[in-house]
């Protein structure tokens, strides 16, 4: 089989896999709105959408047009970064249930989430975002498409990182249990000694 059509699959999957969690948000948004949520903002969903579009339709172009190379190792490497950026937004959702939306919606007075993944990370799931709009393009070599909207969606990711940021610090414990925590990088918890202060005497 043309390896093109391997990636085209794939790139359908992880589109397929986009739309599907559009409805869990919707259906979580409307959850933790019945619960009293706060609506901040949308948090460039529009934008997102865009980018996302963008990115499935100019990987394919790159991959079909340019005819650009199947490489193996490349190929592994890149398959190894989705299935792991795949597994952190797996555990984001996880992590997180009813409270996983794509807007920033809040429930004030209501503790941080601070287990599973969270434990380490700050924001996963974006780390999982991260990892997939740089491999899957490099999984058929699509080098320009991998490049393009990883520096795209820095931009993005940026804004939307200090909007929800802000937002969880007005209306949870957010910052007494992140503020020792990487956002993108796991520290080991020994090099974080105040931050196990702070858990211990916070997760009540």
């Amino acid at each position: 089989m043309d390896s093109r059509m391997i990636f085209t699959g794939i790139a359908i999957a992880v589109m397929v896999q986009r739309l599907f969690e559009l409805r869990i948000s919707k259906r979580n948004a409307a959850k933790l709105i019945a619960q009293g949520g706060r609506v901040h903002h949308e948090n460039l969903l529009f934008l997102v959408k865009v980018l996302q579009i963008g990115w499935f339709a100019a990987m394919l172009l790159e991959v079909w047009q340019l005819d650009r190379p199947f490489v193996p190792g490349l190929a592994a490497i890149a398959l190894c970064a989705t299935a792991a950026g795949q597994y952190l937004r797996y555990l984001s959702m996880q992590a997180l249930g009813v409270r996983w939306t794509l807007p920033i919606i809040t429930l004030p007075g209501t503790s941080a989430v601070n287990t599973g993944i969270y434990h380490y990370l700050r924001h996963p799931n974006w780390l999982g975002v991260v990892l997939e709009i740089l491999a899957v393009p490099l999984i058929h070599s699509a080098y320009l498409s991998a490049i393009f909207f990883s520096i795209a969606n820095a931009f993005l990711l940026a804004q939307r990182v200090r909007s929800e940021e802000t937002a969880l610090k007005i209306d949870s414990d957010y910052e007494a249990f992140f503020r020792d925590k990487t956002r993108f990088l796991i520290t080991p918890t020994f090099l974080k000694p105040s931050q196990q202060k702070v858990s211990t005497t916070d997760g009540t």
